[in-house]
């Protein structure tokens, strides 16, 4: 499934896309639960709860999806199902609990910076989740930067508790997968070691469109990605780089701290942003900056 955060008439939504719509997951599913006579918990209109609630709700949803399939008779006034034109996609986690982000953690990094150490053990820092953002929203210059860089990574979501994970049980522990754009202010970040703060302005965090379901995704270490500035391609690579898999980064994170349903883990960027481009290129207001990984999708933001 690939599970979108929307907003149409004025309120907020979760959905999923079945043949190029949008269907309104909670919705339909108290139609379905109405047509089959049978009791049942709603569905969550909330992408946060609804990962909270695990499996049950994963299942709940794909019968959704199955009934929908069928065409039912829609109740007068109801509405299931949305033209993607018809609404506004938000980011999928609007405020997840933890956002932790992998550094260094392509070889390509080595090619660009070779002054860059390739650490023997996963490097994180965090991104706060007051600075996501979702598609199309704008990405604010700070006056405290004048190098504003793009990043694009490949996230993971986790769909259940994980705490001293062994690397064998990782993977059932993955909710999907979604694009993150690390924006960095790299003035700051490289004053003094500042990372938080070079990280962390608001809008830093651009998420979306989707969290893709893991089962929709069942090779992550072999994904492209890939970053444009105003049409230009800057950034051009494959998850098959990583020097830390996806196993390997999680069971380590366990191991330091209990990892929740929506939090969101990425996993680096490859070659290719702008600090180390030469010339460098940076960001400025008027820039469209749009982030695609297979699989996924696209993500796309203005600079303001």
């Amino acid at each position: 499934m690939k599970l979108y955060t929307f907003e149409a008439g004025g309120r907020t939504g979760l959905g999923a896309e079945r043949q190029g719509q949008l269907v309104d997951l909670p919705a339909a599913h108290r139609v379905m639960l109405e047509a089959r006579g049978k009791p049942g918990r709603p569905l969550p209109s909330q992408m946060l709860d609804f990962l909270r609630g695990g499996e049950l709700a994963a299942q709940a949803a794909r019968d959704v999806l199955a009934f929908m399939a069928k065409r039912p008779a829609v109740p007068v006034g109801e509405r299931l199902a949305y033209a993607f034109e018809e609404v506004k996609l938000l980011a999928p986690i609007r405020r997840p609990g933890k956002i932790l982000c992998s550094g260094i953690n392509y070889r390509s990094h080595k090619e660009e910076n070779p002054n860059a150490t390739i650490p023997s053990e996963p490097f994180f820092f965090s991104k706060l989740p007051s600075c996501v953002i979702g598609p199309d929203e704008p990405i604010i210059k700070p006056s405290q930067t004048s190098q504003l860089d793009y990043e694009v990574e490949f996230a993971v979501v986790i769909g259940r508790a994980m705490k001293n994970t062994p690397e064998s049980e990782v993977m059932d522990s993955i909710a999907g997968y979604t694009i993150l754009h690390d924006v960095s202010a790299r003035d700051v970040q490289f004053k003094d070691s500042q990372i938080t703060l070079g990280k962390n302005f608001d809008t830093f965090c651009p998420l979306g469109p989707c969290i893709v379901t893991r089962e929709e995704l069942p090779d992550p270490p072999h994904v492209k990605l890939r970053s444009f500035v105003n049409g230009q391609r800057m950034q051009d690579g494959s998850t098959a780089d990583w020097v830390f898999p996806l196993p390997k980064l999680l069971s380590f994170l366990s191991s330091v701290m209990t990892l929740e349903p929506g939090d969101v883990v990425s996993t680096g960027t490859p070659a290719g942003v702008g600090v180390f481009r030469k010339p460098q290129v940076f960001l400025k207001p008027g820039d469209v900056v749009r982030l695609e990984i297979e699989g996924i999708g696209v993500l796309e933001n203005p600079v303001k």
